[in-house]
């Protein structure tokens, strides 16, 4: 490991198993973080582990399922048990949906609200109570889209949700600023990740076009969102909180 902005602090990633999340496990390892990654993938999970470990770094997983409050309270109290604090937390775990708001169905509504938002509630919870246990300080990472900031069209369900997630995140952000704690979100633009490679695949002229929208001219990848987070994570960014930090290559500045 070869940086040590976040030496001494230990971190807990939900959703770490593949995508943005993986990205920010390594990423924070290697600034120095000690990293708890939680996801439901064991076989992946164990993977990321693997490529911390023999870097150097320090990294359990933690099968957690974010809709199951027992889950997220255990996997906290796990990852105090293993590293002996908590100091960061990335809320990664997400789910996407397309659709026309009167044809998308109540069960895509719950598979959405469950993972993005309700998902989202009990990892801030658990979190939060940790930190306060601690005496105060932290910083919570969620991610946001720039369907929090914008409303795209064929996909209700996905940018309500992430609304959802700026309102949690400059709620929470108020609400514990007196006790230290500092939290804030990301919102990328679209990311090369394994949860978007079946809508590139299937859509190419689609994507291409929205592509031609970055100022950029091209989709983040996962590397492109290393440092944000870690910036966000450490003591550089002390004295800020309740922000959405838009990543996308330009997309909002239009």
């Amino acid at each position: 490991m070869n940086n040590e902005q976040l030496s001494g602090k230990v971190a807990f990633v939900t959703g770490g198993t593949s995508g943005i999340g993986r990205e920010a496990a390594i990423a924070f390892a290697q600034a120095g973080a000690s990293v708890a990654i939680c996801g439901r993938r064991p076989d992946e999970g164990q993977a990321v582990v693997g490529q911390i470990v023999s870097s150097g770094g320090r990294a359990n997983f933690l099968a957690t399922d974010v809709h199951k409050a027992a889950d997220i309270e255990q996997a906290v109290a796990a990852t105090v048990e293993a590293f002996g604090r908590l100091d960061i937390a990335f809320n990664n775990a997400g789910v996407a949906e397309r659709g026309l708001l009167a044809d998308l169905t109540e069960q895509q509504y719950d598979r959405v609200f469950d993972t993005n938002v309700k998902g989202l509630w009990l990892s801030m919870k658990y979190e939060i109570r940790q930190f306060l246990r601690q005496g105060g300080g932290g910083s919570i990472i969620n991610t946001s889209s720039v369907q929090g900031h914008i409303a795209f069209g064929n996909s209700a369900h996905y940018t309500a949700s992430k609304h959802a997630v700026e309102g949690y995140t400059k709620a929470g952000a108020v609400d514990y600023a007196p006790n230290g704690i500092r939290i804030n979100a990301i919102a990328p633009g679209i990311f090369h990740t394994p949860m978007m490679a079946p809508a590139l695949a299937a859509r190419p002229e689609y994507y291409e076009e929205q592509r031609r929208r970055y100022p950029m001219a091209r989709f983040g990848e996962t590397s492109d969102m290393a440092g944000a987070i870690v910036f966000l994570a450490s003591d550089s960014s002390r004295y800020i909180t309740g922000i959405s930090l838009p990543v996308d290559g330009g997309f909002l500045a239009h």
